[in-house]
């Protein structure tokens, strides 16, 4: 038997590969299928089976790729309304590869169609070893209920497949479909790779809820934002299977130039000191330093608009399109053929704006020359802010009223933009220079937090509704 773990980096993404008697199937392929590919042709098995835990709302999936490279069917649990062929896999059902049995365990309450899959292998024993929970159970979490139905509802339907994943042996893995720092959990997900039944159950702490009430209390209360156009990503994965991936053209920079002139949007992915320094009039700058590069982006651009990328190398820039691409971009038109070096030796414009430490923020904050915009998420705000700072989350920044209220507050004040790390405060202050805020200082190498250590004081209060 051949398993694998694969992960997608930038979005936290868990897929698998199954193959025995040189027969594979891939559960939750992710949108770049090389690696399942590489798999397949280092250990000399055939991709045949490509399975689907759900509908996912947070990327798009790579098995029309997959099965155009490989000729593999599609499974699924019954869903009504795609626009596919497939076969459906319902509940109880099971896919045979030599001596592994793969069995549909119906799993509903992040989605209604979610479906686990038990894994068995009969040549070691009867039970499971292992359940590909997907979007069900995490290690130290639970799925997020609110992305297909009402939040409570989800929730209560969670409880009872929770329970059915409870009534496994200890034993068995917990092979879940994502790793810390998804949108699809909460931030108590773990980064580990793995449980098991029986470590779940003993120390997941939303296991511990005493029933369906106190979970679905416990899930709704303080719900994260849903992912940046998780409809239109649900959409695009129940729709007709997408099967090529843009072509990346190396664009050379005149050709760039024009297109920013008619409105394309150049998304750099360089680190934000970088981008500060100099960047392309009117480009946003969603770093790839940290991962979420894909969601970030998709919350500040629309993904339906055509977009270039640049980043430090057009290797850089290539892997960053495909971040984008597993969001739901479908208008990356190409990249900015060697980055901002072959753009300034062209002759054209360029742009900066000022980067300051925190320890010089917390100087300037003092001193009373700097209005400070947190673009963090409110429950960030509500732990610990600064007195007299203004919260605008920095994907409302795309929307005219949020660019309003933030102009109504500068009146020509310096406008220090700061986040809890740095990246997303350059996406942020990229999104108000090209919205023509001109004053804007990006806050690097650090955020709200850290100014405590330089005696500025936070205060812990809720924001305002």
């Amino acid at each position: 038997m051949f398993f694998r773990q694969v992960l997608h980096r930038d979005l936290g993404c868990a897929s698998y590969v199954i193959a025995d008697d040189r027969v594979a199937a891939v559960v939750d392929p992710k949108w770049e299928v090389e690696d399942y590919l590489g798999l397949a042709a280092e250990n000399g098995f055939e991709i045949r089976h490509v399975l689907g835990t759900h509908n996912h709302a947070d990327h798009v999936s790579g098995r029309g790729r997959l099965a155009a490279a490989t000729g593999a069917t599609v499974h699924v649990s019954p869903t009504p309304g795609l626009a596919y062929a497939h076969e459906v896999l319902a509940d109880g059902d099971e896919l045979t590869l030599g001596s592994v049995r793969i069995v549909a365990l119906a799993t509903p309450g992040h989605r209604p169609e979610h479906t686990a899959y038990l894994v068995h292998d009969d040549a070691r024993g009867d039970e499971p070893w292992a359940v590909l929970t997907g979007d069900s159970l995490f290690v130290g979490d639970v799925a997020r209920p609110d992305l297909a139905v009402e939040a409570e509802e989800g929730a209560r339907e969670l409880w009872n497949t929770l329970q059915r994943l409870l009534s496994l042996p200890d034993h068995v893995q917990v092979l879940p479909g994502h790793l810390g720092g998804s949108l699809c959990g909460s931030a108590s997900m773990s980064g580990a790779p793995a449980s098991t039944i029986g470590f779940e159950r003993r120390f997941n702490p939303l296991l511990q809820a005493a029933g369906a009430d106190e979970l679905a209390a416990r899930l709704t209360a303080g719900l994260k934002p849903q992912p940046p156009n998780f409809r239109r990503i649900v959409a695009l994965n129940s729709g007709p299977l997408l099967v090529e991936a843009a072509a990346l053209e190396a664009l050379p920079p005149h050709e760039v130039a024009a297109l920013v002139d008619d409105g394309v949007v150049v998304i750099d992915g360089r680190e934000p000191a970088a981008w500060a320094a100099a960047h392309v009039p009117g480009s946003l700058n969603a770093t790839m330093v940290r991962a979420a590069v894909g969601s970030r982006a998709a919350a500040a651009v629309d993904p339906e608009s055509p977009v270039v990328v640049a980043s430090e190398s057009d290797e850089d820039a290539r892997d960053m399109a495909r971040r984008l691409e597993a969001v739901g971009f479908r208008q990356v038109v190409g990249i900015l053929a060697g980055g901002i070096d072959a753009w300034q030796a062209a002759g054209l414009p360029l742009e900066s704006i000022e980067s300051v430490p925190v320890p010089e923020l917390a100087q300037r904050l003092r001193a009373q020359d700097v209005l400070l915009l947190d673009v963090r998420d409110p429950d960030e705000w509500a732990d610990g802010h600064v007195p007299g700072s203004l919260l605008v989350p920095y994907q409302q920044l795309r929307e005219d009223a949020a660019l309003e209220r933030v102009r109504a507050a500068v009146d020509g004040t310096p406008l220090a933009v700061a986040c809890s790390a740095g990246n997303r405060a350059a996406l942020a202050a990229s999104l108000l220079r090209r919205a023509g805020v001109h004053r804007v200082i990006h806050v690097a190498g650090g955020g709200i937090a850290d100014l405590e250590y330089h005696d500025i004081d936070l205060i812990e209060e809720a924001p305002q509704r």
